[in-house]
């Protein structure tokens, strides 16, 4: 889809012009093309440093000397993935070893290795990527490989995130960051929106609307303690059930629908009934936001890796973006309500407009009594904010804690290198003996992560590759939304969103939560 993407925006620029910018020798090849050690380099560099100013400028000044034709690649790098998304390569096939001395391979060189890795397909295939990665890794130094390889395996954490990477290409470019960012939510394409900025500058920005067909990035919520504090923070709010399904965008035009998730991707053929429901509305044209939810054979909610195999499935839109030739995301929430409610035939999220607090709280008993998450509060007066995390809407859920054992920790990266970071955590299984449920490295302090780096050092029973086996008894309390069944792990249950809380030096493995507790957990 990022591909397919890219592509659309090739064919809105068209072939741009030889333009060079600033030079930096020691980062472009023979040809002029910039050198892929330069994007190394920029995220290692990036990854190592706290300040978001400094990360932005490091970013804009790499990003000003990249060549045009080479830019979308870099900026959707620097984000953490390729330009043409995940393309099935697991951490055994894309883990290379550079053998290379000096650097020598490009940018382009990179975008060519997974355009190779994405069209291989058939008996064979992930012999066939082995061999064309590490056809790469005889070309590439050490660091440009575990590049690749994190890049490849999503595990490029290095504090590039989007919102960092939009404004880098603002000032790279000489735009203002609020163009960058509504041109990139419009057309759910930052790369592209980067080439565009440098090609036609902000006019060329302006010019990206809201079209029907093209799917933009979703608002999203941040966290708020309670509904009393949520409503404190915004006043008069619509508090609204939260669901645990599929994030579903319907774009509509005249008889085509087209549904996409949260991440962009389009699942028009799998939810065929949400298709004839949003084509059973009496519109012309429209752009809803919603959730689809599938529904057990009790009418309770299926868990959320279980919908799409679900007896029944069930859309509840909570906004419109678009409706019969009017874009409405600028306008503020209680106008949207309005033309939702107009609608006729179309299923609403369950929910009012409140800010009494104990009126919210019974929407949130509401919700829970019926399976579902907790509640969102949305500001009546904000506008569609697409693809921000801010505070006009605020997610209410219960949390919930386990105390598990550490069974082994990997190595981190970035401000992390050289600590252990990321946690394999069990639960007590049936014999006593820990099961793992999940892994975690979210809420670790600076002062903790030097601390069960010595901690976890000292219990360790061997090595693979990145990971540390341990003796299993150190325990840590960690809050989790839930958890949902896997096949990954033996005990047939993971945890969701997992975050560190604190060690318990109190406790001994042997009282560490049971593989049942975690399991009570899951939806339904």
């Amino acid at each position: 889809m990022a591909h397919q993407r890219t592509q659309r925006w090739a064919r809105v620029v068209g072939t741009p012009p030889g333009r060079r910018w600033p030079s930096g020798a020691d980062r472009r090849g023979h040809t002029g093309a910039m050198l892929m050690a330069g994007l190394v380099d920029a995220s290692a560099r990036v990854a190592a440093t706290p300040s978001r100013t400094a990360k932005v400028q490091q970013l804009a000044a790499l990003l000003a000397e990249v060549p045009t034709d080479e830019l979308a690649v870099g900026v959707a790098a620097l984000c953490g993935a390729p330009r043409q998304g995940r393309v099935g390569v697991g951490w055994a096939t894309a883990r290379i070893d550079g053998t290379a001395s000096a650097p020598s391979l490009t940018i382009g060189d990179l975008d060519r290795l997974v355009d190779d890795l994405a069209a291989m397909s058939g008996p064979g295939v992930q012999a066939a990527r082995r061999a064309r990665l590490q056809a790469f890794g005889d070309r590439a130094t050490p660091a440009e490989a575990q590049f690749v390889t994190r890049l490849l395996t999503g595990e490029l954490r290095q504090g590039a995130l989007a919102g960092v990477v939009e404004q880098a290409v603002a000032k790279a470019c000489g735009v203002p960051a609020t163009v960058v960012r509504r041109a990139a939510m419009l057309s759910g394409d930052l790369p592209g929106t980067a080439v565009l900025a440098r090609t036609g500058g902000r006019a060329a920005l302006d010019a990206v609307g809201l079209a029907v067909g093209v799917p933009v990035q979703p608002m999203l919520a941040s966290t708020s303690a309670s509904v009393a504090d949520g409503l404190g923070a915004l006043g008069e709010a619509s508090v609204e059930w939260k669901l645990d399904g599929i994030r579903v965008q319907a774009h509509r035009r005249g008889d085509r629908v087209r549904l996409y998730t949260r991440n962009l991707n389009d699942i028009t053929a799998q939810l065929p009934g949400v298709v004839d429901g949003v084509l059973a509305l009496g519109l012309r044209e429209c752009v809803l936001d919603g959730e689809v939810i599938g529904l057990r054979e009790d009418g309770r909610p299926a868990a959320f890796q279980d919908a799409l195999a679900a007896p029944v499935l069930v859309a509840h839109w909570f906004d419109v973006l678009r409706l019969d030739g009017d874009d409405l995301l600028d306008l503020p929430l209680s106008d949207r309500l309005g033309a939702l409610a107009g609608v006729d035939g179309l299923r609403r999220m369950p929910g009012m407009r409140t800010s009494d607090a104990a009126a919210g709280e019974a929407v949130l008993e509401a919700a829970l009594a019926a399976g579902h998450e907790g509640v969102v509060l949305k500001a009546l007066d904000s506008p569609y904010a697409a693809g921000r995390r801010g505070k006009a809407w605020l997610k209410v859920k219960p949390v919930h804690t386990l105390d598990l054992v550490v069974l082994g920790v990997e190595w981190g990266s970035g401000r992390r290198q050289g600590l252990l970071s990321n946690l394999h955590l069990g639960a007590r299984g049936p014999d006593g003996d820990p099961v793992m449920v999940g892994k975690t490295f979210k809420g670790l302090t600076d002062e903790l992560l030097g601390w069960q780096t010595a901690e976890l050092l000292a219990r360790e029973v061997g090595r693979e590759g990145h990971i540390v086996w341990v003796r299993p008894e150190l325990v840590v309390e960690v809050a989790v939304d839930g958890a949902q069944r896997s096949s990954r792990y033996p005990g047939g249950v993971a945890l969701r969103f997992a975050r560190v809380r604190r060690y318990r030096p109190d406790k001994v493995a042997a009282e560490a939560d049971s593989l049942d507790a975690v399991r009570a957990l899951l939806a339904g």
